[in-house]
Order: structure tokens, then sequence, then C-alpha cells
């Protein structure tokens, strides 16, 4: 799958999340989304496993700075 996909699927995932169109980029953090919170949080790693066909591990979970790195780690699984 390539990196343009894989944003394309992230963003409608994200407009799903949270309820209004977003578009993210490898830059987009917590802090740019006002209402991803830990509780969103879990949700949308949630979608995103179940989008991708996979299972992102704690230390995934945990380590992701931003979504270029969640990006970089769906690239490597999916």
């Amino acid at each position: 799958m390539t990196e343009q996909a894989i944003y394309e699927k992230l963003n409608a995932i994200f407009s799903d999340v949270f309820d209004e169109d977003i578009t993210v980029t490898a830059r987009t953090t917590s802090s740019d989304i006002e209402e991803w919170d830990s509780l969103t949080h879990i949700t949308l790693i949630s979608e995103v496993e179940d989008a991708f066909g996979f299972k992102f591990s704690m230390k995934d979970v945990l380590g992701m700075k931003n979504v270029g790195e969640m990006v970089d780690i769906i690239q490597k699984n999916a």
C-alpha cells in the first residue's frame, strides 16, 4: 500500500472518529486536534487496526509521537 493510500484511509478514519473533516499529515499530533484525548486515542487505534488488519504492539502505541510514525508502523505491518 502506498503512503498516499494510507493517508487517504487515515483521513477517513480520523474524520469518522472525531466527527469532523480532518486531513492529517506526518506532523499531526494529538495536540493539533482538540478532541483527541486518551479515550478517543483508544478508539482511534482500534479503528486503524481494524482498517489495516493488524494490531499495534503496546510499544508502538506508547512510542508514536505523530501520524507520520503511525504511517511508518502501518507500512511495516499492513
